[in-house]
């Protein structure tokens, strides 16, 4: 799911591709992707875009008078700039956005179609839409720590649960709990000042960091390649990779359609947690250690 870095980088570049420009039309070649009635989608046609703005992982493009569009993208959805009247596009299509000097493709590359697009008006309206996690670069230390211990969550849930925190997702969840040098697994109401002094820190650090590579990979360009999974990233999709800081492979807990990585020797102070599917493998003999795991699967390659 594009995150925060991801987010933010569409959003200022459609701002300066589109920002003062006329929205020609919309084509939409799914329905199901328009989740409102109204204002009716083709309200837009003939307006201005005002501006654009970020409300947690969604997309809202103003166009005066209390009216907006809302994109979300959800896991798989993906804008694209092209050339003026760009043909709509295959089975991945779900909408094209008009405008006299490019048009905007929403596509999502899913059979599920998560990805929507919504109509509202009024700022009570746009609100409703809102999570309300708290905004990482408006928040201060203590507002911080005040949300995180809120609720007493593991800290990957903490950070990626939307009402808690905006903007925050899987991949860029992993990379902020390795610069922290904290478990995944740690109760938010356990952890002490300090860590939370540091996981504050971190937060901030590692999207800014990951914004300002999207920016100076995209240029004045279009983001073409959203990705949950970066070559500089530390330990997000590294499973058995050596990690940047100290070169032991990383590890990953896997559930759903998801996983957590993470670093044993610098994360969780060298105890590796239960994966589900690893655990079935080795049943009730679960390792505690790297070295352990690496004996256990040298004993199962001899066999």
């Amino acid at each position: 799911m594009p995150e925060y870095p991801d987010v933010t980088l569409y959003i200022e570049r459609l701002d300066a591709q589109t920002r003062g420009q006329r929205l020609e039309g919309v084509r939409l070649r799914s329905p199901f992707v328009l989740r409102s009635v109204e204002p009716p989608l083709g309200e837009c046609a003939g307006r201005i875009v005002a501006g654009y703005r970020r409300i947690g992982k969604r997309i809202v493009v103003d166009f005066g008078d209390e009216l907006f569009l809302v994109i979300h993208l959800m896991i798989a959805g993906r804008l694209r700039w092209r050339k003026v009247g760009s043909g709509i596009g295959g089975r991945n299509a779900l909408a094209a956005f008009d405008f006299a000097h490019g048009t905007l493709l929403f596509t999502e590359a899913s059979t599920k179609k998560r990805a929507w697009i919504r109509v509202v008006r009024g700022e009570e309206a746009l609100r409703a839409l809102d999570p309300g996690g708290l905004e990482i670069f408006d928040a201060t230390g203590e507002q911080f720590a005040e949300r995180l211990r809120s609720r007493n969550h593991t800290l990957k849930r903490a950070l990626t649960d939307a009402r808690l925190f905006s903007g925050i997702g899987n991949a860029y969840s992993d990379e902020i709990l390795h610069r922290a040098q904290l478990s995944p697994i740690v109760w938010t109401q356990r952890l002490s000042d300090e860590q939370v002094t540091r996981l504050y820190a971190a937060t901030r650090e590692t999207l800014e960091a990951f914004t300002d590579e999207l920016r100076a990979e995209v240029g004045d360009g279009f983001p073409e390649t959203v990705t949950a999974f970066r070559p500089s990233m530390a330990v997000h999709g590294k499973f058995r990779e050596p990690c940047p800081r100290c070169g032991d492979p990383v590890q990953r807990i896997r559930y759903a359609d998801n996983e957590t990585n993470y670093c044993p020797t610098c994360q969780t102070g060298g105890r590796l947690l239960a994966d589900r599917s690893l655990s079935r493998l080795l049943r009730g003999d679960w390792p505690r250690t790297l070295d352990e795991l690496e004996e256990h699967i040298e004993s199962r390659r001899s066999r």
